[in-house]
């Protein structure tokens, strides 16, 4: 278990970076278009960890006026969020969304 908790803490560390994070989510984006239900649970993980690395689920909720369970639900491995809240809370992440 400490090999997976200290990948998780160096995780978070990288992903406080604004452009390690974008990088770190448009890769897994890429996954999730893959199409099996496991990759596209990719992409909802992935915007969480960066919300925990950049100032937790409860700091992105208010930023994004949703709750806090809520969001914990939206980005879980089983989450099936809406367009408007993904667009909520990667504005409230000064992210954008681009498709090329």
């Amino acid at each position: 278990m400490k090999k997976n908790k200290d990948y998780q803490e160096w995780l978070l560390e990288k992903l406080k970076d604004h452009d390690e994070a974008v990088s770190y989510l448009n890769a897994a984006l890429e996954e999730s278009l893959k199409g099996d239900e496991e990759s596209q649970h990719l992409f909802l993980i992935a915007l969480r960890n960066v919300a925990e690395a950049q100032g937790g689920m409860g700091a992105l909720a208010k930023k994004a006026h949703v709750g806090r369970e809520s969001l914990y639900k939206t980005l879980s491995g089983t989450g099936n969020p809406k367009w408007h809240t993904l667009v909520s809370l990667c504005v409230a992440m000064g992210l954008s969304l681009r498709l090329g």
